[in-house]
C-alpha cells in the first residue's frame, strides 16, 4: 500500500493506494504539503466501481469486460474525491475547461456534442492565448474572491490537462447548429444546465452540499446558450459575446 498526498483544486489530499499505477496517474498532482482528509478504496468502493463499469458497457451494448485493478481503483478514488472535496467547496463537473489569457471558461454538453472540438477551435484561432486545464472532469473552487476552474487528473480520451488554475468567468452550454449564436442563459436554465453536467451524489448530505455549490456558482458566473458550427468564426463569436478576451 502507498501513501502520498495530491492536492486538487488547492486542497490536499492524503491518498492511500495498492496499484502503482495509481500514483503515477496522479503524479503532477503530487505535494509534500500536510493533507486536509485521506482517501482509500475499500473492497466495498471497488466493487461499486466494478458494477459500474459493467453497467455502462451494458448501456453500450456490448459483454462487461475484465478490469485492471488500476482501473477499478482509480475510478472508485474518484468517487471517494469528488465527494470529499465537497466539504472544501469544490465542485467536480463535466466539460472542457481552458483559460483565454487569463480568463476561464468552461464548454459543457452530453458527450459527443462536440464540446472538444469547439474548445480546439479556441486553441486554433487564439493559439498560445489559449492555456488547456481539462477536456472532461475540471474541478470549480468556490470562495470568497469568486469561482476558480481547476485542471484534474481525470481529463478524458484526448488527456488534455495541466495542474493549473483560472478564475471562472463564463460556462456555455455548446448545441451543435448550421449558424453561430450566443444567448445568456437565464438562473432557472442554466441551473438546470449544472445539475445535469455536475457530479451527483447518493448520500444526501454530500448532494446538499453540491446544491449549495451549484447555486453559488450560479450567483456569480453567466452561464450561456453557444448554438454553433465547427468554423472558426465560432469561437471568435462566442468569445465576444461572453465577454473574455478580444479578437
Amino acid at each position: 500500500m502507498e501513501a502520498f498526498c495530491a492536492e486538487l483544486a488547492g486542497v490536499v489530499i492524503g491518498i492511500r493506494c495498492a496499484c502503482p499505477e495509481t500514483r503515477l496517474f496522479l503524479k503532477d498532482y503530487e505535494t509534500e504539503k500536510e493533507a486536509a482528509f485521506t482517501v482509500e478504496a475499500g473492497a466495498a468502493d471497488l466493487e461499486w466501481a466494478r458494477a459500474e463499469l459493467d453497467r455502462q458497457d451494458g448501456a453500450e451494448g456490448r459483454e462487461p469486460r475484465r478490469r485492471a485493478g488500476s482501473v477499478l481503483e482509480k475510478m472508485a478514488l474518484h468517487r471517494l474525491l469528488a465527494e470529499g472535496l465537497t466539504e472544501y467547496s469544490v465542485l467536480l463537473v463535466h466539460g472542457s475547461a481552458l483559460a483565454l489569457d487569463g480568463a476561464g471558461c468552461i464548454f459543457t454538453a452530453p458527450s459527443g456534442t462536440g464540446k472538444s472540438t469547439h474548445a480546439a477551435l479556441w486553441r486554433r484561432v487564439f493559439g498560445e492565448r489559449v492555456l488547456m486545464l481539462n477536456d472532461d472532469k475540471p474541478l470549480l473552487r468556490v470562495g470568497a474572491e469568486g469561482v476558480t476552474v481547476y485542471g484534474s487528473p481525470w481529463d478524458g480520451k484526448h488527456h488534455l490537462s495541466r495542474n493549473a488554475s483560472a478564475p471562472l468567468r463564463a460556462v456555455a452550454r455548446i448545441v451543435r447548429a448550421a449558424e453561430n449564436k450566443v444567448e445568456p442563459l437565464p438562473k432557472d436554465r442554466a441551473f438546470q444546465v449544472l445539475m445535469t453536467q455536475a457530479y451527483a451524489s447518493r448520500d444526501p448530505a454530500v448532494m446538499a452540499r453540491i446544491l449549495r455549490l451549484e447555486q453559488q456558482i450560479l450567483d456569480q458566473v453567466p452561464f450561456f446558450d453557444l448554438r454553433c458550427n465547427m468554423e472558426p468564426e465560432a469561437a471568435r463569436i462566442a468569445c465576444a459575446a461572453m465577454g473574455l478576451s478580444g479578437p
